[in-house]
C-alpha cells in the first residue's frame, strides 16, 4: 500500500477515532483509486500525489459508473478520496486539493433526464410570445445555450466581441474552465436570435455604450447566473414543463445527449463541450445509451 495512504489511515483511526468499519472500507476505496492510477500512468511504487489532478478522480468516477456501481458506493467512495485528499492538503503535501468542488452523487437519485426535442422546441417557443426587449434577449439566450451546449456561467460571461456573427461561418468564442478557449459553431436558427436581439433588444437596454456584455438585465449591467435561472424557471412553467426537472445545465445536458443520439462522435461532442477528459463526456452517454436499448427492443424481431 502506498505510504501515504497507511498514514492516513492511521490518522483516521488514531487521532480521528474512525470506526474498523470506517477505516477497512477507505482501505479498500483508496486502494482501489491507487490501482487506477496506474493504468492511466500516473503512480509507481511510489506515488507523486501532486500530479493527480481533478481529470484523473473525474476518470475514476467514470470507471465506476461505467462498471455500474451503486450510488451510494460511489458516493462512498467519493468521501474516501476527499477525506484523504483535504489531509494531504493539510499536510503540506499537495499544493492544491482537487476534490475541493467535487460533489458526491446523489444516493437514490439518478442522473437528470434531458427534455425530448419536442420539450426543447416548446420550451424555446415562449419568449417569441412576448414582444419586450427582455423577451428578445431570452430568445436569443436559449437559442444559443441549445445550439452551443455552453456552461451558464460561459453564456453570461460573453462579449459582444465573443460571437461571430459571419452568417458563412457563425460562432461563439469562450473561455471555459481552466481558462481555456474554445470556439463552437452556431446554426442559422440561433444566430438568427442573436442577431436580432443585438439589432433590438440590447440596443434598447443597453444604459452605458461602454458595457460589452453580451446579455443585459433591465438595468443594462450583465445578466448573471443567477438572473438567468429564474428566467429560465418562469419560462419552464409557461411551457408546461413543471413536471420535468429544468435546470441551467438542462439545455447542455440537451445538446450533448440529442448531438449523440444525431450520430455526432463522442469526442467532437466533448471539444464542444470544453471537457478535459473524454470521461467526463461519456456521462452523457447513458441516457443516450438507454434510448439505443429502447429503440432496440421495440425494433429486434427477436426481442419484442
Amino acid at each position: 500500500m502506498d505510504d501515504r495512504i497507511g498514514q492516513f489511515l492511521h490518522f483516521l483511526s488514531v487521532e480521528k477515532g474512525s470506526s474498523e468499519n470506517t477505516i477497512a472500507a477507505y482501505r479498500n476505496d483508496l486502494a482501489q483509486f491507487h490501482s487506477f492510477l496506474s493504468t492511466i500512468n500516473l503512480n509507481g511504487n511510489a506515488t507523486d500525489w501532486r500530479r493527480v489532478g481533478s481529470d484523473a478522480i473525474l476518470s475514476f468516477m467514470m470507471e465506476m459508473r461505467s462498471k455500474r456501481y451503486a450510488d451510494a458506493t460511489v458516493a462512498r467512495k467519493v468521501a474516501a478520496m476527499k477525506s484523504f485528499f483535504q489531509f494531504l492538503h493539510a499536510e503540506g503535501d499537495i499544493p492544491l486539493n482537487p476534490t475541493e468542488d467535487l460533489e458526491s452523487p446523489r444516493v437514490g437519485k439518478t442522473l437528470h433526464k434531458p427534455l425530448t426535442v419536442q420539450q426543447v422546441d416548446e420550451l424555446l417557443e415562449q419568449p417569441a410570445k412576448r414582444a419586450t426587449p427582455e423577451a428578445s434577449r431570452d430568445q436569443g439566450m436559449l437559442e444559443l445555450l441549445y445550439a452551443t451546449g455552453l456552461r451558464v456561467s460561459e453564456m453570461v460571461s460573453l462579449d459582444v466581441d465573443n460571437v461571430s456573427l459571419d452568417s458563412h461561418n457563425p460562432y461563439v468564442r469562450c473561455i471555459g474552465k481552466g481558462s481555456k478557449e474554445r470556439l463552437v459553431p452556431i446554426h442559422g436558427q440561433a444566430l438568427r436570435a442573436v442577431v436580432a436581439y443585438l439589432e433590438d433588444g440590447r440596443r434598447r437596454l443597453l444604459k452605458d455604450k461602454r458595457q460589452g456584455a453580451l446579455f443585459l438585465n433591465r438595468r443594462g449591467d450583465r445578466l448573471t447566473r443567477q438572473g438567468f435561472w429564474l428566467i429560465l424557471k418562469q419560462y419552464a412553467r409557461d411551457a408546461h414543463l413543471d413536471e420535468v426537472q429544468v435546470t441551467p445545465h438542462t439545455l447542455r445536458h440537451s445538446f450533448a445527449t440529442h448531438m449523440l443520439r444525431g450520430g455526432a462522435p463522442l469526442r467532437s461532442v466533448q471539444e464542444l463541450l470544453g471537457h478535459a477528459n473524454l470521461s467526463t463526456t461519456q456521462i452523457y452517454t447513458q441516457v443516450t445509451n438507454d434510448h439505443v436499448r429502447r429503440v432496440y427492443e421495440q425494433a429486434h424481431p427477436r426481442a419484442r
